[in-house]
């Protein structure tokens, strides 16, 4: 589990296809992986990461990529030399400044247009349309592994705010319009929706087969209690 709170901005030091897969060499920069074992967590543009290898002179680390991870995320598309942004799994004494982040990518998004506005910088960015339902206003998104806070939908599209510091500290600060992020929506959004539909089908610990017992959730029970626009 991750915050969505960088903490360096890495570069790709190699990519090393591998069959269907590939093997990426990542130098950490200034993030410290003392504490880092093999077999731990990293995210990297939002993707976790397992640490395969970590080279006892330098700083950095190598990781397997999966078939699965490239054809849901934009991993594919690195580069040696190419910029990431970086975060350690959390710990039980981190401070969760963002949200809760799995690190398990849901599909990959587009950014539309950026602009300024007073001292940030706003995003309009097209999700997969299966992505769309899952996107709430000021409900949280991950972009590249930044946790974030949607400020406006405009029909399946939304608006983020990003401030001077989080545009420094990230590689966001490169993307341009067409560019292609990594999207991972909020954690509780997907289980809320994988709850509503176990209410609509049967128990499987009840030999009746009624499906009133199964959670006691539904559409009209969250806008009764004001879930629900």
């Amino acid at each position: 589990m991750f915050t969505g709170i960088v903490e360096a901005i890495g570069k790709i030091r190699a990519v090393t296809p591998k069959g269907e897969d590939f093997v990426v060499s990542v130098d950490s920069a200034s993030l410290d992986l003392s504490d880092v074992q093999l077999g731990d967590s990293i995210a990297v543009n939002g993707v976790c990461l397992t640490a395969t290898k970590l080279p006892s002179q330098g700083k950095g680390f190598e990781a397997d990529v999966s078939g699965e991870t490239l054809s849901l995320t934009t991993l594919g598309k690195l580069n040696s030399g190419d910029s990431v942004n970086l975060e350690k799994a959390l710990t039980p004494t981190t401070r969760l400044g963002g949200h809760l982040v799995s690190g398990h990518v849901d599909g990959i998004g587009q950014l539309l247009k950026r602009y300024t506005s007073g001292r940030s910088e706003r995003f309009l960015i097209r999700p997969p349309k299966s992505l769309a339902h899952y996107i709430a206003r000021k409900g949280s998104i991950t972009i590249d592994g930044v946790s974030l806070t949607v400020n406006k939908l405009i029909g399946d599209d939304f608006e983020l705010n990003l401030v001077p510091h989080t545009l420094q500290r990230t590689t966001l600060q490169w993307l341009k319009a067409g560019d292609s992020i990594n999207l991972e929506v909020d954690l509780l959004a997907r289980y809320l929706e994988r709850l509503l539909q176990r209410n609509t089908t049967t128990d499987d610990n009840d030999e009746n087969g009624d499906t009133s017992a199964a959670t006691g959730l539904s559409l009209e029970h969250l806008a009764k209690c004001g879930f629900l626009g």
